[in-house]
């Protein structure tokens, strides 16, 4: 999977219980959840979506095989909301 950045007109705000993203375009806020904020932390980092599920494999272990897919469809949701460009 190519680079992931947050897409051009999203302001992203870190809050005390996640992440709140604003879309510039539509006017409509998003909150993630500590796991998921972690996630997209990861992610804009620079880590590969494999290496963010690793990470979360490390944090709770028993969820090997959800984890990936549970990366995948949160960056597929983000993207779907225009969050997220590659």
């Amino acid at each position: 999977m190519a680079h992931i950045a947050l897409s051009p007109f999203v302001k992203m705000v870190e809050s005390e219980d996640g992440i709140v993203f604003l879309n510039g375009r539509t006017g409509r806020y998003w909150q993630l959840n500590g796991t998921g904020s972690e996630v997209v932390r990861l992610l804009l980092s620079g880590e590969t979506v494999e290496s963010a599920a690793t990470r979360l494999q490390e944090q709770f272990p028993g969820e090997t095989v959800q984890a990936v897919s549970d990366v995948h469809a949160l960056v597929r949701q983000l993207q779907d909301a225009k969050l997220l460009a590659r």
